[in-house]
């Protein structure tokens, strides 16, 4: 019997090209695991209505964690048009399936470290060593959504004084997305950006917010990781607002040790940090809970060049190296990561973002003779 169960969800379009190249690696490792397959994606949605059957959900309470590829996500109108005729009219309502597992999973930590590795051609600053904490299961991308506006929600919302104008032209000329914080989730958040800081010997951690116009939500953020700092007195506390700190993050990168932010600041952020170590292709990431996580890398699913194993893979190796980090493997981690980092030093091997022709298959292969 294999010592571990993962689950193994390709999603859609080069998830199933950059999770065919994980298992490349993952087998030359000889790490000791069985791998079940999991049904995910927009295929599902189209036949189904669900872009995360229940099955899958049932799948995942087998299994010690979770490997994923991508998923493919569509505005409201064109979701409902994409749904076969036998699914129309059903009253689905499409949602993102990694948002959903986020939320169901309770997968509150999304840790996507941003690392620049010598050699990336595309890689101009060198020494670029920083780490984004988002919280994964509120703010912005909480779903809790309006349109038209109801008349009940509306009533509600008027006890603000700011509210009735918006009325004026009818609730259907009305859509809301809400920015829902928790003291909760912002404790977590920051305590986990913190322990991490202390475990590491980082020297700083950077709450990102906007608490100078979103005085609630970004002032209960602020005033939690104030209050949290105070347990880590070895670890400065720095406050910015996001705005800012991407014009920082461009200009003092090496600057930063530890970020962290609310669930559509931190997804911003990462992908800015990515975009300094030479971009989406190397973009690894962690959704962790008390007793579960799911790995992904953190590009989408590119259909365009779904089947031509052209998109680099070094963001989904990175993100088994992240895997084995949480399931204690540390060895697997450091031989994983030691053999992507040779890869890209020598720069001979390579997919077409960082300048040179490999497919991506022939990159795993060459990161597996590494190991």
């Amino acid at each position: 019997m294999a010592q571990y169960k993962i689950a193994w969800l390709p999603g859609d379009g080069v998830g199933n090209d950059v999770m065919e190249a994980a298992r490349i690696v993952l087998d030359a490792l000889k790490f000791d695991a069985e791998y079940l397959p999991g049904d995910i994606g927009w295929k599902f949605w189209c036949t189904e209505g669900d872009a995360l059957p229940e099955r899958t959900l049932e799948l995942l309470k087998q299994t010690h964690c979770a490997l994923f590829g991508a998923i493919t996500s569509k505005p409201k109108e064109e979701a409902d048009a994409e749904l076969e005729p036998a699914q129309q009219g059903k009253g689905y309502v499409y949602f993102s399936p990694i948002v959903k597992l986020r939320q169901v999973l309770n997968l509150h930590t999304n840790l996507r470290p941003c690392k620049a590795y010598p050699g990336n051609a595309l890689n101009y600053r060198e020494g670029i060593d920083l780490v984004v904490f988002r919280e994964n299961t509120e703010g912005m991308y909480g779903g809790v959504e309006f349109h038209p506006l109801p008349q009940g929600v509306y009533d509600a919302l008027c006890a603000h004084p700011k509210m009735k104008r918006f009325g004026e032209a009818g609730l259907d000329n009305i859509a809301i997305s809400t920015r829902i914080m928790t003291r909760q989730g912002c404790r977590s958040i920051v305590t986990q950006a913190f322990d991490y800081a202390k475990k590491h010997g980082r020297k700083s951690v950077t709450v990102v917010d906007k608490p100078n116009v979103l005085r609630e939500t970004g002032g209960l953020m602020v005033r939690t990781a104030r209050e949290v700092a105070k347990g880590y007195p070895g670890i400065e506390l720095w406050e910015t607002n996001i705005d800012a700190q991407c014009m920082w993050l461009v200009k003092n990168p090496h600057d930063y040790d530890v970020l962290v932010a609310e669930n559509m600041f931190g997804d911003i952020l990462s992908d800015l940090a990515a975009g300094l170590v030479g971009g989406l292709g190397f973009a690894c990431a962690a959704n962790i809970g008390d007793d579960y996580a799911v790995f992904e890398p953190t590009h989408g699913s590119a259909p365009k060049y779904d089947g031509m194993y052209k998109v680099n893979p070094m963001a989904m190796l990175l993100t088994c190296k992240l895997m084995f980090d949480w399931l204690g493997e540390a060895d697997a981690a450091a031989r994983l990561e030691n053999a992507v980092a040779q890869v890209i030093k020598e720069h001979k091997v390579g997919t077409y973002d960082v300048g040179l022709s490999n497919t991506t298959l022939e990159v795993a292969e060459e990161v597996a003779r590494k190991l």
